[in-house]
């Protein structure tokens, strides 16, 4: 760890490292403790032998395998993706660089990028596989392609140019392409869906020109006025009940790790009381040795250290670190 960087989670850094997987160590070492990449190549290496992650890299190969038809499943080749970048890896891994391959394939004349899904005609679709765009994924593919680096005015930024030109004062709505027909969610055409503000509240705080926008303001506000109003606002039914505020990994979906997380990208966000209560909440959920266990779990994760609910996930607590760290 840079030395710079110790009084950042302390002692707490050297017991997560000490207890978790090569694979989550390489993620440690180059987010937290900000090590050059180029001095962990053995950690990476070991990291990229580790099975489960081989496994994640085999499916990615097959992007396009896997019908888009539930945006919750952590199954899906762009959740593995985005987890894998997450972590560090990036195009200089074969199975990586196909995936992104993959992606630039399928791109609308809006410049939004698809996937494969399938409608059925009693939702409104038209009960075919086809190649089309939701709001609540598309966001993510631009996503994967700007954190694997591609040049962002020529494969990126027009397609986030047409997806920022649908937000509304209330966020960002349930929109799908054409080839989804009259496809909408479950809930009122005046909401926003709190899924698509959150992940396009994601991906514009990687992007400069967007970070300071009205846009940004306002499904930040969106985002925490529904956490303030939880009790009564469940647009699309999005809850921030009981199970949202359960701790879970990884940040794909709607929960509080997930939204805390993204929120915290954002200086502005972070003395608002309201953001601040959920921070609270997160804290008051590490143990005595500065750890978190996952009070709720993916089935299909149960290999990972946080699929399971009996024990701390170093992995959780790798999220909850990089949390706190942006705080500081």
């Amino acid at each position: 760890m840079n030395e710079g960087n110790q009084s950042m989670i302390g002692i707490e850094y050297e017991k997560l490292l000490k207890i978790s997987d090569d694979w989550l160590k390489y993620a440690i070492r180059l987010n937290l403790g900000h090590e050059p990449k180029n001095d962990l190549v053995e950690i990476r290496n070991a990291a990229l032998a580790d099975e489960r992650i081989k496994k994640y890299l085999s499916d990615i190969a097959n992007f396009h395998e896997i019908l888009v038809t539930n945006h919750k499943n952590p199954g899906l080749p762009i959740r593995k993706l985005l987890f894998l970048l997450d972590l560090g890896f990036d195009t200089e891994v074969p199975e990586i660089k196909t995936a992104i391959a993959e992606i630039l394939k399928h791109r609308e004349d809006h410049g939004i990028y698809q996937s494969m899904t399938n409608i059925p005609k009693h939702f409104g679709g038209t009960g075919e596989d086809v190649f089309s765009w939701c709001l609540c994924d598309a966001p993510l593919l631009l996503l994967a392609l700007l954190k694997s680096g591609m040049d962002y005015h020529e494969y990126i930024k027009p397609g986030v140019g047409h997806l920022i030109s649908l937000c509304r004062d209330n966020g960002f709505p349930c929109a799908v392409s054409p080839e989804l027909g009259k496809f909408r969610g479950p809930g009122k055409k005046d909401d926003c869906c709190p899924y698509a503000t959150l992940i396009m509240t994601d991906l514009l705080s990687y992007i400069p020109e967007y970070r300071g926008s009205q846009v940004v303001a306002s499904c930040v506000e969106v985002l925490l006025n529904l956490w303030e109003n939880s009790r009564d606002q469940h647009p699309y039914m999005f809850y921030m009940g009981t199970d949202f505020r359960k701790l879970k990994a990884p940040s794909c979906w709607y929960d509080i790790v997930s939204v805390a997380g993204i929120l915290s990208k954002y200086e502005f966000v972070r003395d608002d009381p309201r953001f601040l209560e959920m921070i609270n909440q997160i804290k008051d959920k590490q143990d005595k040795d500065g750890l978190f266990t996952p009070e709720s779990v993916y089935l299909k994760l149960k290999d990972w250290d946080f699929g399971q609910k009996k024990v701390p996930s170093p992995y959780l607590t790798y999220l909850c670190y990089q949390i706190f760290e942006r705080l500081e």
